[in-house]
């Protein structure tokens, strides 16, 4: 099999490249340098430097021809920062490159398609009276992306969205996202106890992440049209992540205490003035987070076993993550940032 990827190179996107390759498929990938430094990128994978934005469509054409399997590993999620509209920059870098590279697959003879998603446009499909996307422009643009990849499916396309959740584990010479959970709760390093909600989530490794693109990729169950599957290997709640958390930050056993919905809002108002005063533009509306992380937003593991998932070490991902995650926080460590490729 041939697979053409915009991402290739960054965190996700290497993990799913190694696994196709060892799995015998090629890979050919477009990506943004530099390349962090010591990643574990696959040799064997064709890389393709630029702006996929900035190619005209018949160079895209060409780098698609031949191939059998598009995967969009790029895109931003709700921690990155941006001002108003905030809606403008999650279609640039989420939507817009789907709505225009769907019609070159097509063209080039693409059969089908895998999308990283996020687990917060399952979370709006079991959760309608939370009026999830009214209030979250992040939630309202992984909907909107979904719709896209729904509207493109034909009798000779199929695509796929893999809803990922919490993803832990790094990469060589990058910056984890984590670095935002850093900032969140060490100005409570000085209080008795950190304050945190009592809801959970799903998660899994970056590696485990890999082997979900692979096995959606593969489509070894033939499906056709359109699939939004929600991703999680490991569900856990909020006081046991941050125990992990906490040893990883050398604060072993330190005190955590859930707070209720209301306790947490009081909390955020500093956040909306801080966003106004910085001319932040929040994905997630900071008033409807309380509630949302009250709940446990759970995933049944049987989704990630169909597609071929295999277990792995989610606390040594956890707490690899953190340390990493702290010793940029501290700046001890120059690593690039995050991208949207």
């Amino acid at each position: 099999m041939k697979v053409f990827m915009i991402g290739g190179t960054g965190l996700l996107g290497c993990e799913a490249a190694t696994t196709l390759i060892k799995r015998g498929h090629q890979v050919k990938s477009v990506a943004l340098p530099p390349l962090p430094e010591g990643a574990p990128i696959p040799k064997e994978m064709e890389i393709i430097f630029g702006d996929i934005n900035k190619k005209t469509d018949d160079e895209i054409e060409a780098m698609l021809e031949g191939s059998d399997v598009f995967i969009f590993a790029a895109g931003v999620d709700e921690r990155v920062e941006f001002p108003a509209p905030v809606m403008d920059y999650y279609y640039k870098f989420n939507i817009a490159p789907l709505e225009r590279i769907f019609p070159l697959c097509k063209k080039a003879g693409v059969k089908r398609a895998v999308v990283l998603g996020s687990y917060f446009a399952y979370l709006n499909k079991i959760k309608p009276e939370m009026k999830l996307t009214e209030r979250n422009p992040y939630m309202k643009s992984r909907m909107d992306q979904e719709k896209v990849c729904e509207d493109a499916c034909d009798e000779n396309f199929s695509a796929c969205v893999l809803e990922l959740p919490y993803i832990f584990g790094t990469q060589p010479g990058r910056k984890p996202v984590w670095t935002v959970l850093i900032e969140q709760i060490e100005f409570m390093d000085k209080w008795p106890c950190t304050m945190y909600p009592k809801g959970g989530t799903a998660m899994l490794t970056c590696r485990q992440v890999g082997q979900v693109i692979a096995g959606a990729a593969e489509n070894k169950a033939g499906k056709t049209g359109f699939e939004a599957i929600p991703i999680g290997m490991y569900n856990m709640k909020w006081p046991e992540f941050l125990d992990i958390v906490f040893d990883a930050r050398g604060m072993h056993g330190r005190k955590i205490l859930t707070v209720a919905p209301w306790m947490m809002r009081i909390g955020m108002g500093k956040v909306v003035k801080d966003y106004k005063k910085r001319g932040i533009d929040s994905g997630m509306d900071p008033m409807q987070l309380p509630d949302i992380m009250d709940y446990d937003l759970f995933i049944d593991k049987k989704y990630c076993l169909e597609l071929g998932v295999e277990e792995d070490d989610i606390k040594a991902a956890i707490t690899d993550s953190i340390k990493v995650s702290q010793a940029a926080f501290d700046g001890k460590v120059k690593l690039l940032e995050m991208k949207g490729e």
